[in-house]
This record gives C-alpha cells, structure tokens and sequence, in this order.
C-alpha cells in the first residue's frame, strides 16, 4: 500500500514544478521513492516470483526516473508529476511488451502494459502474428478476466491507422486490430486503491489478466 504522504508529494510537485522547490524538498521525494518502491517489491514478489523472465527484477530495475527528458519537448518542467513501475524482462529500457502502473493523483493513476510505440519491425512482427494466430490472438482479447478489467486494447487518438495497413485486406477477420500501431490495454486506479491494504493484490490481479497478451505480443518479437 501507498502512504498518503506520497500522494501529498506528488500533489505539491505538480504545483511547484521547479529545481529550488525540489532540492529544498528532497527528503519528501526519497520517502515516497522509497514507499513506491516497497509497493514494487510487493508486487514483484507475489506477481514476477512465478516468471522466470522477471523473477530476477528487483524495483531499482523497474521503476523509471522522476527526472524528465526536456530537450524535444515544449514542456520544459525537470521533474514528472508521477510514479511509474514497468515489469518486463531486461528491465525497464526494454523493448519488449510490459506491465505498467502509473501513479498520479487525483484520478490520473492507471494500469496497464503492452506493447507501446512499436517500431517498423515491432509492428510487422506483431502484425503478421496476429494475422497467422487471430483465434489465439481472440481468445486472449476475449477472455473473461481480460474483458472485465480491461474492455479492450486502447484507441487512444494516434494508436491507430485509418486505413489497413500495406499488405493486409479489408475484410481481414483481424483488420480492427492490425491496425493498431500500440497493442495496450489500461484501465484506471483511484488512489484509495493504492492505499488499500489490498493495493499489490489489485495490481497483481490486473497483471494476470494482462499476461497472456504479454506473452503473445513477446513470442511475436523474439521470433
């Protein structure tokens, strides 16, 4: 569980986005790092102990930097609004599929994972597998648990073509899918959800759900 001295932080970092406000609060900063930390060590425990591909994390490997990279964007605040845990083999600068909990306060936590920003060959990969497996593919995306925690892969604006990808047919049983250019699916988290005592088994639960997609989209990439 999160203690709400974290989310206290979060909050007024959002509010005092700047290098003074953070030096002077530092001591603020390492005890919710430290408390994120615990909730990912929680959660490695029970969720990544039976994966052989993440039992040998640990949540300096999974946890990304509060720092932001500023020099391509026009948002030039040093420092994210948010906590962020990514559970994938190789650690977090991997580029294979994930599981991702996000965070932020006020109702802009989520979880989640996948396989987002694919590139050229990620795509054409995961594409052509979904083209040869589309039942397998199906029945992940169908799957009870999968449907109740997460609905579907997410359309946010951007993640897909308008038309079918080169190579591929409208009529494509698949062609709602092999459109897409992020395979994610995400479903938010209140923040009484990560002060719970009960917060590692609602990410674990949400993490099962999302495996077999993982799995799936991983076979794709090392093939």
């Amino acid at each position: 569980m999160i203690n709400k001295t974290t989310l206290q932080f979060l909050r007024q970092l959002r509010k005092n986005n700047h290098k003074d406000w953070f030096d002077e609060n530092r001591k603020a900063y390492e005890a919710a790092k430290a408390d994120f930390a615990g909730l990912v060590g929680g959660v490695l425990k029970t969720f990544a102990a039976k994966d052989p591909l993440l039992s040998l994390l640990q949540p300096k490997d999974c946890v990304f930097r509060i720092n932001r990279d500023v020099r391509f964007s026009k948002n030039k605040d040093p420092y994210k609004t948010n906590l962020a845990m990514y559970l994938v083999a190789g650690g977090k600068k991997s580029m294979l599929a994930g599981f991702y909990c996000h965070l932020e306060p006020d109702g802009k936590s989520f979880i989640g994972g996948g396989l987002y920003g694919a590139d050229a060959e990620q795509l054409k990969k995961v594409r052509q597998e979904i083209d040869y497996n589309w039942k397998e593919f199906e029945k992940i995306i169908k799957a009870k648990s999968f449907v109740s925690t997460f609905g579907d892969l997410s359309r946010e604006e951007g993640m897909a073509l308008q038309r079918e990808p080169k190579g591929y047919e409208k009529d494509n049983p698949a062609i709602h899918y092999l459109k897409l250019k992020s395979f994610v699916a995400t479903h938010p988290l209140a923040d009484a959800d990560f002060m719970g005592e009960d917060a590692t088994k609602k990410i674990n639960n949400s993490f099962t759900a999302l495996k077999p997609l993982v799995q799936f989209l991983n076979e794709a990439l090392t093939q």
